[in-house]
């Protein structure tokens, strides 16, 4: 569904049900250079299933109108608005991976009075970003795409035909990646949002203000955010910690497996 959230037009995938504001909500938020349609498996299955669904295009990512925001901060604001628009006050699920995670953490920590449960996946604070990578993404950002595929997917999943015939998961995040990349061309958003992700400081004290129920669910083998990375983050929330085996890309490399931990997750 199409939104106008502080003037400026934004889109959110509604899991393939009509948005209804009465339902639990849970909003969806995205990694770097990503959109909803990570999310695709988990939004339609919590639509279909008594939850008003939002999964999130970024402003600037997608088919959210820019300009981008500079901050985690100004994201997690930018969410809350997004809910009003879209006329939902219930209080929220916030689900975030990667990137997104720091924006779900900051945004129930500007308005704990709004959140109801707070899920991280493949998170790490700080969530600082090697000096390499980031040079790399600023010079030449299809290589970086390529370098952050490499590190996102472990095992099998890494390779083509996986996990069916004509399937390739490394491919279609590598798509993924350079059409987001290309739509934005007012800024490199590869580096924006690498930055973004380096710069967030604020990380243990958002969690010192978050009350609700929390879960971390990360990768084993994630190279991108190791999960001894999350363990302070974990402790100052009071997290519930679920290990699945996959790398960094947990909702292309364990679809059923994150599906069933995030249900476990809310139903608390």
């Amino acid at each position: 569904m199409k939104l106008i959230v502080n003037g400026v037009e934004a889109y959110a995938y509604t899991g393939g049900k009509p948005l209804d504001p009465t339902l639990p909500p849970i909003v969806f938020i995205h990694g770097a250079l990503n959109d909803h349609s990570v999310w695709t498996l988990l939004a339609r299955w919590f639509a279909h299933h008594g939850h008003a669904v939002l999964a999130v295009d970024l402003p600037g990512h997608g088919r959210s109108a820019g300009p981008v925001l500079d901050s985690i901060a100004g994201l997690a604001d930018w969410v809350w608005a997004l809910l009003d628009a879209a006329g939902v006050q219930q209080r929220a699920a916030l689900v975030g991976h990667s990137m997104g995670s720091l924006i779900a953490l900051e945004a129930a920590a500007r308005r704990p009075e709004r959140a109801r449960h707070l899920a991280l996946l493949a998170t790490a604070y700080p969530m600082k970003v090697s000096e390499a990578l980031l040079n790399t993404a600023a010079a030449q950002p299809d290589k970086a795409i390529a370098m952050v595929n490499q590190f996102s997917f472990s095992s099998w999943a890494s390779k083509p035909s996986y996990p069916g015939p004509g399937a390739w998961l490394q491919g279609g995040e590598i798509a993924l990646k350079r059409r987001i990349q290309g739509r934005q061309t007012a800024l490199n958003l590869f580096e924006h949002d690498f930055k973004l992700c380096d710069a967030y400081s604020g990380g243990l004290e958002a969690a010192a203000k978050v009350s609700v129920p929390s879960t971390l669910i990360l990768g084993a083998r994630d190279q991108m955010t190791a999960p001894k990375q999350s363990k302070a983050l974990a402790e100052a929330l009071k997290a519930k910690t679920v290990m699945l085996p996959a790398g960094h890309s947990l909702m292309g490399e364990a679809p059923d497996a994150l599906l069933a931990a995030l249900r476990l997750a809310l139903a608390t």
